[in-house]
C-alpha cells in the first residue's frame, strides 16, 4: 500500500518578489501627488513649484540622470553591476567636449558615447573575462576616470583660446525647439494659477518646450530599451544571462558576449549622459561636471526597479529636485516641506490602519515636526536647496528597498562551463 503525498502550494513571500503596481494604481498616484502639490500651490503662494521653466529645467537635469541609469539597466539585467558610471560619464563629458569644440556637437555626442563605451569595455574585461569583483571594477573606473581627464585637459585644453586645464573651449549649440501652438498654449494656461489645471499644463508645457534634440533622443530610448530587451529575442538572451547564466549557457547562449554587449551598451549610454552635460547642459567641459549623476542614474535604476519605466520617473524626480538649485529655490523648497509633511500624514495613516502602531505613530510625530517647521520659517537655508537632490536619492531608495527585485545572479561571478 503505497501513499502519495501532495505538497501544498508555497504561498509568495512578500518583498522578495517586489510587487509591481498595475498601471491604473499608478495612474491613480502620481494623479494624488498633482492633486496634493496644487493644493501646497495655493496655500504656501509658491507658484514656481509647477511652472513650465522649473519643468523644462527638470526635463533638461533629469536627462543625464535617465542616461546614466539605462546605462545601468542594461549592464545589470546582464548580471554585470555597473559601480562605474560615474566614470564612464566623466569620460563622455570631455571626449564630447573635446571633438565638439574641433568638429561640431554631434560629432562631440558621438565621440561621447565612444568615450563612455571604451571606459565600459575596460570595466566589462575587468568583470567579465578576469572575474574581478564588480564594485572594486567600478570604483576603479572611477577614479581612472578623474585622473585620465584632468592630465589630457592639461594637455590639450589648456592654452587654447577660452580654454585651460579645467575647462574646454566653447562647443556650438545644438539648438532648441518648442512645438508650435501647444507650448504656447500651455504656458498661457500655466500663468492663469488654476487650480489642477494650469500644474498639470505646466508639466506638459516643459515637455514641449525649448527642447534639445539630444533631449528627445534621449528620452525615447527609454521606451526603446523597454522593446528591445522585454520584446525581443536578443534582449530575453540578454537578460536570461542576468538570470541565471548557467541555464542560459545550457541553451545555446554565448554569455560572455551577452554580457560585453549589455556593459558596453550601458557605457555609451552613460557617455551620451556625459556628452548631454558638456554638450547641452553647457557649452564646455569643466572639470566635476558629473557632480555623481552618475551614483544618482544608478539610484534612479534601483528606485525603477530595473524597468525603463520606473527609472524614467526617478530620473524626473531626482531632475525635479536638482532644478530646485536653477529657479527659486530656497521658497521651493519650503513648499515642498508642506507637501512632504502632508505626504507623511497619509503614511502614517495607512500604516496604523496596517496595525503598525510604532511605525504609524513615528510617522505622525515627524510629520508633526515637518508641519512646524514649515509654519515657523519662511523659507529654508540655501544649503539644504543644494543638498536636495541627495536627500531625496537617500529617502527614495530607503523607503524603496523592501519591494525591489534585482536580477537574481546580478554581481555574482561566471565562469565559462562552471554549470557542467
Amino acid at each position: 500500500m503505497s501513499t502519495t503525498t501532495v505538497a501544498k502550494p508555497q504561498a509568495k513571500q512578500p518583498g522578495k518578489g517586489g510587487r509591481r503596481l498595475s498601471l491604473p494604481v499608478l495612474l491613480l498616484v502620481i494623479a494624488g501627488v498633482l492633486i496634493l502639490t496644487s493644493i501646497v500651490r495655493l496655500i504656501s503662494g509658491a507658484d514656481g513649484i509647477t511652472s513650465t521653466g522649473q519643468m523644462s529645467t527638470a526635463l533638461r537635469l533629469a536627462v543625464p540622470i535617465g542616461l546614466a541609469g539605462l546605462g545601468g539597466l542594461w549592464a545589470e539585467r546582464a548580471g554585470v553591476v555597473n559601480i562605474g558610471l560615474e566614470g564612464m560619464m566623466i569620460l563622455g563629458t570631455w571626449f564630447g567636449a573635446w571633438a565638439g569644440y574641433q568638429w561640431g556637437p554631434w560629432t562631440g555626442v558621438a565621440f561621447g558615447i565612444l568615450g563612455g563605451a571604451l571606459g565600459a569595455l575596460l570595466h566589462a574585461i575587468a568583470t567579465v573575462t578576469f572575474n574581478v569583483n564588480h564594485i572594486v571594477s567600478g570604483v576603479a573606473l572611477n577614479i581612472l576616470a578623474v585622473g585620465l581627464t584632468r592630465y589630457l585637459s592639461k594637455f590639450t585644453f589648456d592654452g587654447v583660446p577660452q580654454g585651460s586645464s579645467k575647462q574646454s573651449p566653447p562647443i556650438d549649440s545644438l539648438g532648441t525647439f518648442s512645438i508650435p501652438g501647444l507650448s504656447d498654449a500651455l504656458v498661457t494656461l500655466n500663468g492663469k494659477h488654476w487650480f489642477l489645471i494650469s500644474d498639470i499644463a505646466g508639466l506638459l508645457g516643459g515637455l514641449v518646450t525649448n527642447l534639445s534634440p539630444l533631449t528627445v533622443i534621449a528620452v525615447a530610448l527609454v521606451p526603446v530599451t523597454w522593446w528591445v530587451l522585454w520584446r525581443t529575442a536578443f534582449g530575453l538572451r540578454l537578460r536570461s544571462c542576468g538570470e541565471s547564466p548557467v541555464a542560459a549557457e545550457s541553451l545555446g547562449v554565448n554569455v560572455y558576449k551577452y554580457k560585453y554587449i549589455a556593459v558596453i551598451i550601458s557605457g555609451g549610454l552613460a557617455g551620451l549622459g556625459g556628452a548631454f552635460l558638456s554638450i547641452v547642459a553647457s557649452n564646455v567641459y569643466l572639470d566635476g561636471q558629473t557632480a555623481g549623476r552618475g551614483y544618482i542614474g544608478l539610484a534612479a535604476m534601483i528606485f525603477g526597479n530595473w524597468m525603463p519605466g520606473g527609472l524614467a520617473l526617478g530620473a524626473g524626480l531626482f531632475g525635479y529636485t536638482d532644478s530646485l538649485n536653477l529657479r527659486g529655490g530656497t521658497t521651493n523648497v519650503h513648499a515642498l516641506i508642506l507637501l512632504l509633511a502632508i505626504l507623511l500624514v497619509i503614511g502614517a495613516a495607512y500604516l496604523l490602519w496596517k496595525r503598525k502602531l510604532v511605525s504609524g505613530l513615528l510617522t505622525f510625530v515627524i510629520s508633526a515636526l515637518m508641519f512646524v517647521w514649515y509654519t515657523s520659517t519662511d523659507e529654508v537655508p540655501r544649503q539644504l536647496v543644494t543638498a536636495t537632490p541627495y536627500i531625496v536619492t537617500l529617502l527614495v531608495l530607503s523607503l524603496s528597498a523592501q519591494s525591489l527585485r534585482m536580477p537574481k545572479a546580478d554581481g555574482l561571478p561566471y565562469r565559462k562551463g562552471q554549470g557542467k
